[in-house]
C-alpha cells in the first residue's frame, strides 16, 4: 500500500480519526485518477465508506469549518431572496437559516476565498453578518437542482421557438407572475419573473437563441422587425390575460420586460387589501363630496388597485363615475372607463369627463401641474376625484401638491384626504412556521410602541418565518398585503397648510388624531401573523 503522506492532507486527518481506512483513501485516489475534478471528501461520501454526517463533521473539523450534511429539510428561509441564484449556482453556496443579523451560509469550497468575500460583501450590505458552514457539493447541486426544476418545470428550451416563448409565458402566468424580464447577457439569456414584488431568476436559454426568441416576441406583439430601438407593444392571444410588452437595446442586444394584465380580474374589496377593518374610517376617507382623495406610493406598491377597491366601494346605478387611465387594468361593470392615447394627456382627458356629468372622477394620476390643477378645480366645483401621485408618504402628498403650483388655500379647501401605503409579501400560510420573536425584534417592536404611544400587546404573540412549498413557489411567501398610513384634513392641519407650515408641523398635529405613520400598520400586520418583520423592514427600513 502506498506511503500514507501521499495521500493528501485531509486523507491523512480523516484515517487518523478512524473514520476510514486507507484502503478507503486508495479507492477514492484511483476514482479521483479517472479525471474527475471533484475533492477527495466528496467522492469518499459518494462512495459511502462511512456515515455521511461523521464524514462532513470530520472534514469542517480538519479545515477549521462547521461541517454540516445541509438537506432541503435544513433550509428555513426563502434562498433566492439573500443571494441571487446566478451567484449561488456559480460560487455553490446555499444561505439556510436567519437569526437576528446573522446568516448561516453553506460552502462547498471553503478553500476559495473569492466566492466567499464575494457572498461576504452581498450580505454585508444586507446588514446580516455570516457564519460560514460546509458541505458536499453534490448537497448543494441537489438543492439548486431541486430550485430549478420546481420553478421551470414547463420551460423546455429544446423546444421550437414558439412553444419555448409560449411555455415562458404560461409558466409565468401559472406562477403568478406579474413581469416576465428576458434579458440578453453576454453568453447567455436570462430569465426572471416578477412574483409578489420580488425579481426571481428563473433559467437561462441558449444564447443562439436570442434573434429567434426576439424575433417571436415582436411579432406576437405587433412590434416592428427591423427596429431595434425602444418599442411599446400588446399581446392578446392568451383568454385570461392582457400582456403588454416593452422592449428596450442594451450591450448585448434587446431586453424585453413583459407586464402581465389579468383579464376581468375581480376587484378586491379594501377590507381584503389589509385596509383598516373599520367602515366609520372608510366612510371618513372615502364617501365626500367637492373634494380631491390622494392615493400617495412609490411606483409598484398597489395604488391602482386601492383606486379600484375605493371605486367598487363607492360604485351604486345612481351615480356616474368616470375613470380615466392609463391602461385600463381591470374593467368594473358600470363605469365608464376611458384609456389614453398615446397623444392624449390626463389633462385633456379630464376637460372632455368634466362636459360628461360625472360624479366622481377618478384620474389614474396626477402627473403635471395641468392636471393638478383642473382636479383640484373639479373638486371645487362639485366632483369627487380620486387620484394617485408619487411621494414616500401621505403628509409629503402635500409637498408635491405645492411643487405643482397649486395654493396652499386650494390644497386646504379642497383635499379632503391622503394615503399613502405598501405591499409586503405574506407569509405562505401551508409552510409558514411558527417561533418567538427574538431580542432584536423585541426592541424594534418597543421602540415603535414608545414613539408613538401605541397599545400593542406583543408579549404573548408568536411570529413566523418563511419556509416554501410547492404551493408559494418555495418562496415562504404568498400574495401580498398591504400595510397603509391614513392623513385625514381636519381644520387645525388646514389652517396649518394654508399658513404654509412645513410638513414636520403637519405631522405633529396629524399624530394628534387617527393618523399613524406606515410602520406602525405594518408591525400590527407582524403581529397579525400576515408578515414578518424583516419584510417590513425592506420596505420601510424601521431598524
Amino acid at each position: 500500500m502506498a506511503d500514507l503522506r501521499k495521500k493528501g492532507p485531509i486523507g491523512i486527518e480523516l484515517v487518523k480519526k478512524g473514520l476510514i481506512t486507507e484502503a478507503d483513501i486508495e479507492l477514492a485516489m484511483a476514482e479521483q485518477s479517472k479525471g474527475t475534478n471533484k475533492k477527495i471528501g466528496d467522492i469518499l461520501y459518494k462512495l459511502n465508506v462511512c456515515d455521511p454526517k461523521l464524514l462532513i463533521e470530520g472534514i469542517g473539523e480538519i479545515l477549521g469549518e462547521k461541517g454540516i450534511l445541509l438537506t432541503e429539510n435544513d433550509i428555513q428561509i426563502e434562498i433566492a431572496k439573500y443571494i441571487a441564484f446566478d451567484t449561488i449556482k456559480e460560487n455553490k453556496v446555499i444561505p439556510f437559516e436567519v437569526a437576528g443579523n446573522r446568516i448561516k451560509v453553506c460552502f462547498a469550497d471553503t478553500a476559495n476565498t473569492r466566492n466567499i468575500e464575494t457572498v461576504r460583501l452581498i450580505l454585508l450590505n444586507k446588514g446580516l453578518v455570516m457564519d460560514r458552514y460546509i458541505t458536499f457539493e453534490s448537497n448543494i447541486e441537489k438543492i439548486v437542482n431541486g430550485y430549478e426544476t420546481t420553478t421551470t418545470k414547463n420551460i423546455d428550451s429544446s423546444k421550437d421557438i414558439t412553444g419555448l416563448v409560449d411555455s415562458i409565458i404560461k409558466n409565468a402566468i401559472e406562477k403568478r407572475a406579474s413581469d416576465i424580464h428576458i434579458e440578453p447577457l453576454e453568453d447567455v439569456i436570462r430569465l426572471r419573473y416578477r412574483i409578489d414584488g420580488e425579481l426571481l431568476t428563473i433559467t437561462t436559454i441558449p444564447k443562439d437563441k436570442q434573434s429567434q426568441v426576439i424575433g417571436r416576441l415582436k411579432a406576437i406583439s405587433n412590434m416592428y422587425q427591423e427596429k431595434q430601438e425602444s418599442q411599446d407593444g400588446r399581446i392578446t392571444m392568451y383568454p385570461t390575460h392582457n400582456i403588454r410588452v416593452s422592449s428596450q437595446k442594451n450591450i448585448f442586444g434587446e431586453k424585453f420586460v413583459l407586464r402581465l394584465l389579468k383579464k376581468n380580474s375581480d376587484v378586491k374589496s379594501l377590507f381584503e387589501l389589509g385596509f383598516p377593518d373599520d367602515e366609520a374610517i372608510v366612510k371618513q376617507c372615502f364617501n365626500k363630496r367637492n373634494s380631491v382623495a390622494i392615493i400617495a406610493a412609490p411606483t409598484g406598491e398597489g395604488k391602482t388597485t386601492t383606486l379600484y377597491s375605493v371605486i367598487d366601494y363607492l360604485n351604486k346605478p345612481e351615480i356616474n363615475i368616470t375613470t380615466i387611465e392609463d391602461p385600463v387594468e381591470i374593467r368594473i361593470a358600470g363605469l365608464n372607463q376611458i384609456e389614453m392615447g398615446a397623444n392624449v394627456s390626463f389633462s385633456d382627458s379630464l376637460r372632455t369627463v368634466l362636459r360628461q356629468d360625472p360624479d366622481i372622477v377618478l384620474v389614474g394620476e396626477i402627473r403635471d401641474e395641468e392636471t393638478a390643477e383642473i382636479s383640484v378645480q373639479a373638486g371645487h366645483t362639485g366632483h369627487y376625484v380620486l387620484s394617485t401621485i408619487h411621494t414616500i408618504d401621505a403628509i409629503e402628498a402635500i409637498t408635491r401638491l405645492r411643487k405643482l403650483n397649486i395654493s396652499n388655500y386650494d390644497i386646504a379647501s379642497c383635499v379632503a384626504t391622503c394615503i399613502s401605503q405598501r405591499l409586503i409579501r405574506k407569509l405562505c400560510t401551508k409552510c409558514r412556521k411558527e417561533r418567538e420573536f427574538n431580542e432584536k425584534e423585541k426592541d424594534v417592536i418597543e421602540s415603535l410602541i414608545k414613539k408613538y404611544d401605541l397599545d400593542f400587546a406583543y408579549q404573548n404573540v408568536k411570529t413566523y418565518d418563511p419556509v416554501g412549498c410547492d404551493a408559494c413557489n418555495n418562496t415562504g411567501f404568498f400574495d401580498r398585503i398591504g400595510v397603509f398610513e391614513i392623513l385625514i384634513l381636519n381644520d387645525e392641519i388646514k389652517k396649518l397648510i394654508v399658513e404654509d407650515k412645513p410638513t414636520i408641523d403637519i405631522k405633529e398635529e396629524a399624530l394628534k388624531g387617527i393618523y399613524k405613520p406606515l410602520a406602525v400598520d405594518g408591525i400590527n400586520k407582524v403581529l397579525q401573523g400576515f408578515t414578518t418583520l424583516e419584510e417590513l423592514n425592506k420596505k420601510l427600513v424601521i431598524y
